[in-house]
């Protein structure tokens, strides 16, 4: 029984050696073929956790102070008067030169649009510059899209385009931008946005952090035009709300942040 069990483990031992042998005379097509597949797995992987986030991106209704009926905001002709100064000029359009860079301020320009027309400001502008990004960027994903500036509605139908015309990194940039200049709007007027909000949706929307954060932690460590993406989360993060009062609170202690943020973000 001894010698039985030593022969054992010498033969074990041979067909170790004899196995490393072998993978190390594997030819580097061999080895890039093993990374090839290894690195589809972890992409395939990847890819269902994205389409789940963007399945709960698309569940969530508008951002409140973006609805245009009743539930929305409404403002007087007194407060109308007051123009805002914060947001985007249409011209930053001008200053996007990377894909990323476009995706991320065309969503960004849709929500100031918004806001403009909110307060009864020219539009004209922001029409043209969101135009030519959506001319730049040439994406066929947009064609069912019968107003570019309402690009900021992220959905699953948008997703699943972009997926199948090879966009999909660029869906969340969308996403990005449209997220950051929310909140950035919001913390420049809490008595007035907030006033659209309640505390469900309030939850709702700090929930699109996580989401996206979600999202960016897959596709950072792949594609560099999410690094500043990442940083403008950092900003965002803080803010978890359960209710208004909170979210009024987080956006207060937050606005410095979220202001550098966004300043960074549309470079």
């Amino acid at each position: 029984m001894k010698k039985l069990s030593i022969f054992a483990v010498a033969f074990a031992a041979f067909a170790f050696m004899a196995c490393n042998g072998n993978k190390s005379a594997n030819t580097p097509e061999q080895t890039d073929s093993v990374k090839s597949f290894e690195q589809e797995q972890v992409e395939a992987k990847i890819k269902v956790e994205l389409d789940s986030l963007a399945a709960e991106v698309g569940k969530m209704k508008k951002v409140p102070f973006l609805q245009k009926d009743e539930k929305g905001i409404q403002l007087s002709e007194q407060e109308k008067q007051v123009k805002p100064d914060y947001l985007l000029n249409p011209s930053v359009a001008d200053n996007a030169i990377t894909l990323a860079q476009k995706y991320r301020v065309l969503s960004a320009l849709s929500v100031d649009k918004a806001i403009a027309a909110l307060y009864d400001m020219p539009v004209d502008e922001y029409d043209k510059a969101i135009s030519k990004l959506a001319a730049d960027v040439d994406d066929p994903s947009f064609k069912d899209i019968e107003d570019m500036s309402s690009i900021y509605e992220t959905g699953e139908k948008l997703y699943n385009d972009m997926n199948a015309n090879g966009r999909i990194n660029q869906f969340w940039q969308l996403v990005a931008g449209a997220l950051v200049e929310q909140f950035y709007v919001m913390s420049q007027n809490t008595d007035k946005f907030l006033t659209a909000f309640d505390d469900e949706s309030a939850s709702n929307v700090t929930y699109r952090i996580v989401l996206l954060s979600d999202a960016v932690q897959r596709l950072a460590g792949y594609d560099s035009e999410f690094e500043p993406v990442a940083k403008a989360l950092e900003a965002l993060k803080p803010l978890n709300a359960i209710n208004v009062e909170q979210l009024k609170t987080q956006l207060a202690e937050a606005k410095e942040n979220i202001i550098a943020a966004r300043n960074e973000f549309i470079k």
